[in-house]
């Protein structure tokens, strides 16, 4: 049994706890992870869409697992805080298939898993509530064989998936949220729930930490969702996003106009750089693997 990774999963549950909201700014590779985890980040979240971006894929389950895992482990090698992974909506054609991926990241010293409803290929509508439930179940089955508390937060796309509006939208989120509850989750995410009143009443109404997305202009402070009752604050791809508008700055600025004052404004130096990964790194991933 791992020890190590038994207690980093057991403070990723109290950070949901705690006096201020977990703030999960997203990353999508080793660099982004240790950039995040030396700016204070008591925990790493993946972001899907912008692993997906940096490896030459479109958002919406395109990755090949192997692409999926060896992303996550070269993560799960870099830090030393907790690791939360989004696998979307669970990649295989079933719930076995999932816990078989959740059962692979686990192994990698992976505490966290975030993962959704989505849409239907077919319809486009929302995916069946109980497709999610089913595969929570085995999720929670195979981390508890594996005697790992893993977190498990799952998101319902209601907000960000036509079809609902109103009241009615509001009900069947607190349905799906509630069922998803029942079946193992240990939290739920809600992208696209921007209203601040909605916020107030689903955080009051969830037996479990409510997670919101930030990851677009205008989003409320920290301060203000916590007064909500909001517990989680994932940036998702929107950190992901930010970089990329900056490196087309830096390139436009280079190429049109052959400077490079906003390169050169803000960057480590390549001392900087090679420190974010320290000999230490490997080994400890290495450790990881075998315990």
């Amino acid at each position: 049994m791992n020890h190590e990774q038994i207690a980093r999963a057991q403070a990723f549950h109290q950070l949901h706890a705690a006096a201020e909201p977990l703030v999960l700014p997203n990353a999508w590779d080793a660099a982004s992870a240790r950039i995040i985890e030396n700016a204070g980040a008591p925990a790493i979240a993946t972001s899907s869409a912008a692993m997906a971006w940096t490896l030459g894929y479109p958002d919406g389950e395109q990755m090949t697992l192997e692409d999926l895992l060896g992303a996550c482990r070269r993560i799960a090698d870099a830090v030393s805080v907790p690791l939360t992974v989004d696998i979307e909506r669970g990649y295989g054609s079933d719930a076995e298939e999932t816990g078989g991926l959740v059962g692979a990241l686990l192994q990698l010293g992976v505490v966290g898993i975030n993962i959704e409803d989505g849409k239907d290929p077919v319809t486009g509508r929302l995916a069946d509530a109980r497709v999610l439930a089913q595969r929570i179940a085995c999720i929670r089955a195979v981390a508890e064989h594996r005697g790992v508390p893993l977190f498990i937060n799952a998101r319902t796309d209601t907000y960000i998936t036509p079809g609902l509006s109103g009241e009615a939208r509001f009900e069947e989120t607190r349905k799906r949220a509630l069922g998803y509850v029942e079946a193992g989750a240990h939290g739920l995410f809600v992208p696209g729930l921007a209203d601040t009143q909605e916020i107030a009443r689903l955080a009051a109404v969830l037996p479990v930490p409510l997670n919101v997305y930030v990851g677009y202009p205008g989003a409320p402070d920290a301060a203000t969702l916590r007064e909500l009752g909001v517990r989680r604050i994932s940036l998702g791809c929107g950190t992901m996003q930010a970089v990329l508008a900056h490196l087309a700055c830096i390139a436009k600025e280079a190429l049109k106009e052959g400077r490079f004052d906003t390169m050169g404004a803000n960057m480590l130096s390549v001392g900087e750089a090679n420190g974010l990964f320290a000999p230490t790194t490997r080994v400890r991933g290495e450790a990881r693997r075998s315990a």
